[in-house]
């Protein structure tokens, strides 16, 4: 099984370098600069699940694909969804199977649109990793998982296929029925995590050692109300889960987009957040908080890009 693995940043690099490890037939969709530090350096994975070195990772550039992939994993960031899309389109053929890890939904859209449905699977992964200063992944959490399935809940050949090729990988991996709804929920949570961690500046142990708890379970109810709204509520499992996870006075964990913020990057706000105030707007869903946090980000947008009146 050939896999087309889309970037290889701290998501795409941790994943992919772990099928890499396994044995599988991977190659990496890389932009020139990321390939000259692969070339430079190599693949190098720093986890607590154990260190990983590629010296030479197979890469390939936009310009130079021409091979089919059986498989493309794609875990870009949302703001470079149209790019990524234009290009690992050449390696797309008949029986391609697109598997996206992205959060939210609308990137489903925009695949289904492109490629057709049939070839777009519903996916996530759950995992905290960064880039440091050399180009390394640092996983920085003690979890690491794919779940991915058909959107339809039906289970297919291909789908197991998929499982049988990750399989060996040093990664969970989950095969769902029911993975749009766990799309749905995920989205809950990391809107919830983005935003609170993001209006207020701060990691979640700093929130609620400052008195903010109360405003995370808020925000988590406001997301999980627009979710259910469409027929997706979250399930009370997930929702302690999530209010757990955001009320951790111990917890050093923030956001991705927290950590762009900080950094002075782009954020996906308009992906993350932005979609589902729209949503919830749509079905006249109170969503004040969730509200907040996308005018802070959006302040936050334009400042950057000055001039800018579309984030997208």
């Amino acid at each position: 099984m050939k896999i087309l693995v889309v970037g290889a940043g701290a998501i795409g690099g941790y994943f992919g370098g772990r099928l890499l490890e396994a044995g599988c037939d991977v190659q990496f969709l890389v932009r020139p600069r990321r390939a000259q530090v692969l070339a430079d350096s190599g693949l190098v994975i720093r986890s607590a699940k154990g260190d990983f070195h590629h010296p030479h990772p197979p890469t390939v550039l936009a310009t130079a694909l021409r091979e089919r992939a059986d498989v493309v994993l794609l875990s870009c960031k949302a703001y470079d969804l149209d790019d990524a899309v234009r290009s690992f389109a050449p390696a797309v053929r008949d029986g391609t199977v697109i598997l996206p890890l992205l959060n939210g939904m609308a990137h489903i859209d925009v695949l289904d649109k492109r490629f057709g449905a049939a070839a777009v699977l519903g996916g996530l992964c759950v995992i905290s990793t960064t880039l440091n200063e050399r180009g390394e992944i640092v996983h920085v959490s003690d979890f690491a998982r794919i779940s991915f399935g058909e959107r339809s809940g039906a289970r297919s050949e291909r789908a197991a296929a998929i499982e049988t090729a990750f399989s060996a990988a040093r990664f969970d991996l989950r095969l769902s029925d029911t993975i749009v709804q766990e799309m749905w929920e995920k989205w809950v949570f990391i809107a919830s995590m983005a935003g609170i961690t993001c209006l207020l500046r701060a990691t979640i142990g700093e929130l609620v050692a400052a008195g903010g708890a109360d405003l995370a379970t808020t925000l988590v109810a406001e997301c999980a109300a627009v979710a259910a709204s469409y027929g997706f509520a979250p399930s009370e499992s997930a929702l302690r889960r999530n209010r757990a996870m955001l009320t951790d006075g111990a917890s050093p964990l923030t956001s991705s987009m927290h950590r762009d913020l900080e950094r002075g990057g782009a954020t996906e706000v308009e992906h993350l957040i932005g979609d589902l105030l729209r949503l919830g707007n749509a079905r006249a869903i109170p969503t004040p908080l969730l509200r907040a946090a996308y005018v802070h980000l959006n302040a936050y947008e334009r400042r950057r890009v000055p001039g800018s009146r579309s984030l997208h």
